[in-house]
């Protein structure tokens, strides 16, 4: 856990700072090396601000409006559709939400095989903790473990290799992510690995080969005769029909409000800049819930000093704090406690804490909640109805509403 939290500090002042170091690569230098994986002190030619992002201790937004100040779109177009690929992610999940709730069924079914087939137990045990006759694909295991962080072209290599060499469910290689990733989020995380899987785009898989691991880590790895040398689609379920983002009710300035501070928005302004005077704010965390196994400490503790950070910036202006348990029921009573007529939240996308927020509304007793979806989101969300390249192609203007140049549809 130190070795995490010593790498990314959970802090505003650390992202920021990741932020200005990062800019002036953003352009022609990202492109030319955001693929190259020089192991864990070596990762230089991408931002890492992806555990920020997570907990939005940065937004997107002012990622892009910083990449924008300092290059054109043009020069730095790769770095852009990274940011967006993860917008296009989440957009994508939360527009088919049941796809979460196929995860989770299907990996509660895999964990029962795994104390069930002693066979299975030995080689999930073995990918978990780097002890396979892999090694590229231990060492990336055991920075994950280590580190909680793992270059994203690392990333699809892990996945291809667990899947297609060592013939292990996806949903247990998806799990074990979101176990140990600083920045695993259910949108990103489920949805890439569906796409190694060649269940996301049916038919289209993702086979890691030596040729491609040699190149892009310099000569570090180069694995030859371990690794598959085919990767055959994997089936899944049919994709649930797209639900169309909901609308959502504003909250009343004029009421007693709370706030409710997930770790999936630590970015609060942009709610209380509107005019919302919270009474009270209740900081709870649901990433302990990512997984029904055992959440690494440095991912719940990233979590938990990244809220104190925010309630430290942010000081009075929230309210009286609590730290009730998440659950419905420890929220409706401090809602009732505290006399509120309404909770207010940032939108919380498909994961726990969506889960959390939408029992909360559902319980009886308990005032209304009205989440807050940021124009960002609302804005690109909706069209991640097919295929990235087809996202890809509202990304200018996406950019130019954010940055107020074009007028939203």
């Amino acid at each position: 856990m130190k070795d995490a939290l010593t790498r990314f500090p959970p802090t505003r002042t650390a992202a920021l700072e990741r932020l200005q170091r990062f800019v002036p690569h953003a352009g022609r230098d990202y492109a030319a090396r955001r693929n190259y994986d020089l192991g864990r002190d070596g990762h230089v030619g991408v931002s890492t601000l992806s555990p920020y992002l997570r907990a939005r201790l940065i937004t997107e937004a002012e990622v892009l409006e910083a990449v924008l100040g300092r290059h054109s779109a043009s020069a730095a177009q790769k770095f852009i559709q990274e940011v967006f690929w993860r917008t296009y992610w989440k957009g994508w999940l939360e527009l088919r939400p049941g796809v979460w709730d196929q995860y989770q069924t299907s990996l509660k079914r895999c964990l029962d095989d795994v104390q069930t087939q002693s066979g299975l137990r030995e080689r999930w045990e073995a990918a978990c903790k780097g002890e396979t006759e892999i090694d590229c694909f231990n060492a990336w295991a055991q920075e994950l473990v280590d580190t909680g962080y793992m270059h994203n072209h690392a990333r699809m290599w892990f996945a291809s290799i667990w899947v297609f060499t060592l013939r292990l469910p996806w949903e247990l290689g998806a799990d074990f992510f979101l176990r140990h990733l600083l920045d695993g989020d259910p949108a990103s995380n489920t949805l890439s690995w569906r796409w190694v899987a060649g269940i996301q785009t049916p038919g289209k898989t993702y086979l890691a080969r030596t040729s491609n691991i040699s190149k892009y880590t310099e000569g570090r790895f180069a694995p030859k005769w371990q690794l598959a040398g085919e990767a055959i689609a994997l089936d899944g379920p049919p994709k649930p029909d797209i639900t169309p983002l909901a609308d959502l009710a504003a909250p009343d300035l004029a009421a007693r409000t709370g706030l409710i501070l997930h770790k999936d928005d630590l970015s609060p302004g942009f709610l209380l800049d509107q005019g919302i005077a919270p009474a009270a704010t209740a900081v709870v965390s649901a990433r302990a819930r990512l997984s029904p196994l055992t959440v690494a400490p440095h991912v719940t503790e990233f979590a938990a000093q990244a809220a104190h950070d925010t309630v430290a910036r942010f000081g009075a202006r929230l309210g009286a704090m609590s730290h009730p348990d998440a659950t419905a029921q420890a929220l409706c009573a401090w809602a009732n406690a505290a006399g509120l007529e309404q909770i207010a939240t940032p939108y919380a996308p498909v994961g726990p804490a969506a889960a959390l927020v939408h029992a909360l509304s559902r319980r009886e007793g308990a005032p209304p909640v009205r989440q807050v979806r940021r124009d960002y989101d609302s804005a690109a969300w909706p069209h991640a109805t097919h295929g990235f390249f087809r996202f890809k192609d509202k990304i200018p203007k996406l950019l130019g509403q954010m940055r107020g140049l074009t007028p939203a549809d």
